[in-house]
């Protein structure tokens, strides 16, 4: 397999990044995060950097065909030869159908993507459980990784509190979005024959089993 090109994709609250980083040690890819690409390319002032920052500054989304001009330039890098691993786009048709193209043009393919799956009722327990310490950000779980004192930080005895974004109401409104935007990606893929499914219900270490021997059969079925 000359390159490893990946999408992973998922509902919030999968546990996407989490694999990311595995998979970052494992291959030594690049993660390209488009938030992470858009806050960097404003802060350096670079040409599409100060182009998404006018759309920004004027409170309005940066546009489907910017964001992919920024996923080429850092897939261009030289750190990215070998692939990548994307997270955070495309989000909708109109978006994969543009980042195929451009994809086309590099003469660049996919070699897969990744769907961790995980039911809404454990998005919904894994997200709202979450508590950060006021002061630091220190993260905590009321179920999985509870402090030792409740609600305070084990290390400086702050205040734990649940971010806005963490609000029941609020993931439940996410979820929706997910479902009725993203999640018809899953056929779309799926029908390009480029879908991977893993199970996001088990621990970190098992999806992260699971998804290294989805690769090594695809790696196995390109050399045959």
């Amino acid at each position: 397999m000359r390159e490893l090109n990946l999408i992973l994709f998922g509902p919030p609250g999968a546990g996407k990044g989490t694999q990311a980083a595995r998979l970052q040690d494992d291959f030594r890819l690049p993660y390209v995060a488009t938030g992470d690409i858009l806050r960097a390319a404003v802060k350096d002032g670079t040409e599409l950097g100060r182009a998404a920052k006018a759309y920004m500054d004027a409170g309005d989304l940066v546009p489907d065909e910017l964001v992919i001009d920024l996923i080429v330039e850092r897939i261009s890098a030289d750190d990215s030869r070998d692939g990548f691993i994307l997270d955070g786009f495309p989000r909708n048709r109109a978006q994969a159908d543009a980042l195929g193209e451009a994809f086309d043009r590099l003469g660049r393919r996919i070699t897969a993507v990744l769907l961790i799956d995980v039911p809404d009722d454990d998005l919904v327990r894994r997200i709202t459980g979450r508590r950060v310490s006021a002061k630091t950000g220190r993260p905590y779980h009321v179920e999985t990784d509870p402090p030792k004192h409740e609600g305070r930080c084990d290390i400086d005895g702050s205040r734990l509190i649940q971010r806005d974004d963490d609000r029941p109401d609020v993931v439940r409104k996410r979820l929706e979005v997910y479902h009725r935007e993203t999640e018809p990606l899953i056929s779309y893929y799926d029908d390009k024959g480029l879908l991977r499914r893993v199970d996001g219900t088990r621990s970190p270490t098992e999806v992260h089993d699971h998804i290294r021997a989805v690769l090594a059969t695809l790696r196995l079925e390109e050399d045959l």
